[in-house]
């Protein structure tokens, strides 16, 4: 009996789960859409006895009869036969599945005869239970789908008993905080570079706005502090059996403070030996708020 990799992958109408389901296909898992949720522990089995499936994916939503009344008691039969999964959760604020569905023109699953935002709140009400034992919960509203992609990619390409992957994340606080932060860290007290004539307009990314911001002792004496404590807090969270750990950073705008921050952590985890990716959510999209007279970027 073989070991297996098994993702549920679930979630609200028209927050990605196709897309998803393309990724993992491409990561060669063998992805089955809309299994009957009774099947899924008879799914399973099959599979590690085969000897040719190791990794597999089902995609599950509210297309299936009955999918809210059998899911739940499906992945119980699975931890009970012993059978490890995780559950991938996609969702998007209401605002832009409304708005998706409206590009679309296609109907939501659950609002054939009333409004849109009716059958996503409905949705959402009934995918709770399911949502509370995610292993890991995406909000797809900001992402592009190469990003969506991307981060789907870094998410399922952990090796086999690999230490647990750090995603470091830099946001803007103004721009909302990521849904899927375990740990969430406001750098916002550091100096600020977009009050500098001519650093303003620059990113994290480039050498003279980390110049400025890395050479404040008060940033110097954050990273003393700042490092101890994740050193400390990530060998505890592994002991937990977490697969992943996402520290989001965030400054007001995403562009300078939270950039610089976050490569710098990335670098040490890094050096620590740590498996670590770093995204910058809002390092572009800040960009437009910057003729903003009045409006503070960072």
């Amino acid at each position: 009996m073989s070991d297996l990799q098994l993702v549920i992958v679930t979630g609200l109408s028209g927050a990605g789960k196709t897309e998803a389901s393309r990724v993992l296909e491409d990561l060669g898992f063998y992805v089955v859409d809309n299994l009957p949720a009774t099947l899924i522990p008879t799914f399973a089995d099959l599979c590690r006895t085969s000897g040719h499936v190791s990794r597999a994916a089902l995609v599950l939503d509210i297309r299936e009869r009955g999918f809210f009344a059998t899911a739940q008691s499906a992945l119980s039969e699975l931890e009970a036969r012993g059978i490890p999964f995780r559950v991938l959760f996609l969702e998007a604020s209401d605002e832009v599945l409304v708005r998706r569905y409206k590009q679309s023109r296609r109907e939501h699953p659950l609002a054939r005869s009333r409004r849109v935002i009716d059958g996503i709140t409905e949705e959402r009400q009934l995918l709770g239970p399911l949502r509370g034992i995610a292993t890991r919960i995406l909000d797809t509203s900001l992402l592009r789908p190469a990003e969506l992609r991307e981060e789907l990619r870094r998410t399922f390409t952990q090796d086999d008993g690999a230490r647990m992957r750090v995603h470091i994340v830099s946001f803007g606080f103004k721009h909302g905080l990521p849904s899927d932060a375990d740990l969430v860290l406001d750098v916002r007290f550091l100096p600020n570079p977009y009050y500098v004539p001519d650093l303003g307009r620059h990113s994290g990314r480039d050498r003279e706005v980390a110049e400025y911001i890395l050479g404040w002792p008060v940033t110097m004496r954050f990273f003393e502090l700042l490092f101890p404590f994740v050193d400390y807090l990530v060998p505890q969270y592994e002991k937990e059996g977490k697969a992943q750990l996402v520290i989001a950073l965030g400054c007001t705008g995403g562009r300078h403070r939270s950039v610089v921050v976050g490569e710098r952590l990335a670098e040490h985890l890094g050096a620590e030996g740590r498996a670590v990716t770093i995204v910058h959510r809002d390092c572009d999209r800040a960009d437009e708020s910057v003729a903003t007279e009045g409006t503070e970027d960072q």
